[in-house]
């Protein structure tokens, strides 16, 4: 099983995002874009894990959350990793509220008992839209900065809970299927 921990949306702010990157989309960039309902904020990769390690990532998760409270997460501003010139993935920005580091930070530091070392760069919450395909060309992309700069969205979504997801991969892109959901304290 492959497994991540993540923050989902709620569907309305999903498809608010969707609308909000149409002039992305419609640039015809050598991009694949992510589906609304896939859109998500990833805490923790795990990766491949066991089957019948899930019960016990599962657990991970409900116990990382249990001093957490719920959390204004507000989402606002476009751009790309590692930058709009060589972008490899177009994001909508998360800020990093101190309830999103601690409970990320709580989240790596479990999973690091469990065999599944912090990983060593910066978080830097953010919700993909995009992954550029590997045959991208600079000259496609020319047209990607200004446009990330013209692009506007801003909300706050209330964090009620963390999920244990499975990806599958596919040609066609990955799917995403909750595995186990840990409720915040209200």
């Amino acid at each position: 099983m492959r497994l991540f921990v993540a923050i989902n949306l709620p569907p309305d702010v999903r498809e608010a995002l969707w609308a909000s990157a149409a002039p992305l989309r419609d640039l015809d960039l050598p991009v694949r874009w992510t589906k609304p309902e896939a859109i998500h904020l990833t805490l923790k990769f795990l990766g491949d894990v066991a089957p019948d390690r899930e019960r016990e990532m599962a657990d991970a998760v409900q116990s990382s959350v249990l001093d957490t409270s719920r959390f204004l997460l507000p989402i606002n501003g476009f751009g790309a990793f590692p930058n709009a010139a060589k972008p490899r993935v177009v994001w909508v920005g998360c800020d990093a509220v101190p309830p999103l580091e601690l409970l990320q930070d709580v989240l790596e530091r479990r999973f690091d008992t469990l065999g599944f070392p912090i990983d060593g760069r910066p978080f830097r919450p953010h919700l993909t839209l995009g992954r550029m395909r590997r045959d991208a060309k600079p000259t496609e992309l020319r047209a990607l900065a200004p446009a990330l700069d013209e692009l506007s969205y801003a909300t706050q979504v209330e964090v009620q809970s963390v999920d244990l997801m499975e990806s599958i991969l596919a040609r066609s892109g990955a799917t995403y299927s909750t595995r186990h959901r840990a409720t915040l304290a209200s």
